[in-house]
């Protein structure tokens, strides 16, 4: 197993130290374009490894010859958000990064499988499928594990329990329109509903759907990076060992829940396949109209990619 990761800032570089760690691939390929960065920092990751007890080996590199014969391959590359700016906010500047970084890691990797870090993150998921030409089910953007896992932080606070024992789902877009789900978040088989009040349970969802700018305001000059690796990693974690667990993923929905040509956040098995299946949950109209809502979001942006000649 070998598995690349594009960015060596602090969510590509947190990711390569996961991978590593836990021993998901033989090699680990750290790329990025400052000279230096990726071979220094991967150096340094893989002379942690004897202490870390793992036989990962960890290279970086300025080249993508060097990530030749990928089975994965982690697009983290692009500007971070500061105070003040939205996922949107870094589009054009992004969608050339990641155009750029899927078309020469699918040249070196044609049979890889594409995770997708990148903001905004629906988006550059379509555009990524686009560039690649991969089956829908190769191209999957991180997003829902990620604030599922926000979620379900919140609500493992508020009631002073495991977060291990919080189950939660959600759909929509990676930002403020994505749609958190309370009628299916259980704690220990508990519905959530049972144990906090709506009140609560709203600010939870609205803390949630906030998640990344929280932290944002809170750097000042970076964005979120350990729990957005550590997703990625979830999910590689599932497709290269077939647990087929389910998570929320951006996928490219073509008819499930009516939705078409846009990829946006849907549960689905992850698999030796990458993408086995999108389930399909009963929504109540409100659900539908908010997901409709979030799906036109990113289909807007979408259409700027198009103006913008991507």
């Amino acid at each position: 197993m070998k598995i690349t990761v594009i960015g060596a800032g602090n969510v590509g570089a947190t990711a390569a130290q996961h991978l590593a760690y836990y021993e998901m691939a033989e090699e680990v390929v750290l790329v990025d374009i400052a000279e230096g960065i990726p071979q220094g920092k991967g150096l340094d990751m893989y002379e942690a490894m004897p202490v870390l007890g793992s036989d990962t080996r960890v290279t970086g590199s300025n080249s993508y010859e060097a990530t030749a014969g990928s089975d994965f391959v982690i697009i983290t590359a692009g500007l971070a958000r500061k105070p003040g700016m939205s996922r949107d906010d870094l589009l054009a500047a992004n969608a050339k990064i990641v155009s750029s970084c899927a078309e020469q890691a699918y040249a070196h990797s044609p049979n890889a499988f594409f995770i997708i870090v990148s903001n905004p993150l629906d988006v550059m998921t379509y555009l990524a499928l686009k560039k690649t030409g991969l089956p829908k089910n190769k191209v999957i953007g991180m997003a829902g594990v990620l604030d599922t896992a926000r979620y379900r932080t919140f609500i493992s606070m508020e009631l002073d329990c495991s977060v291990e024992d919080v189950q939660a789902i959600l759909l929509g877009g990676h930002g403020d329109s994505m749609v958190p789900l309370p009628s299916y978040t259980t704690v220990a088989g508990i519905p959530l509903t049972q144990l906090l009040s709506e009140e609560r349970i709203n600010a939870i969802v609205d803390r949630a759907k906030n998640g990344g700018i929280e932290i944002v305001n809170h750097l000042k000059t970076g964005s979120a990076y350990y729990a957005p690796s550590a997703s990625a990693v979830q999910m590689v974690e599932s497709i290269a060992k077939n647990k087929k667990r389910i998570f929320p993923c951006a996928v490219l929905c073509e008819g499930e829940y009516g939705l078409n040509d846009v990829c946006i956040g849907v549960p689905v098995k992850l698999g030796k396949n990458g993408v086995e299946q999108i389930l399909e949950i009963s929504l109540t109209d409100n659900e539908k109209e908010l997901l409709q809502k979030s799906a036109d979001d990113v289909k807007s942006n979408i259409a700027k990619l198009a103006e913008m000649g991507f």
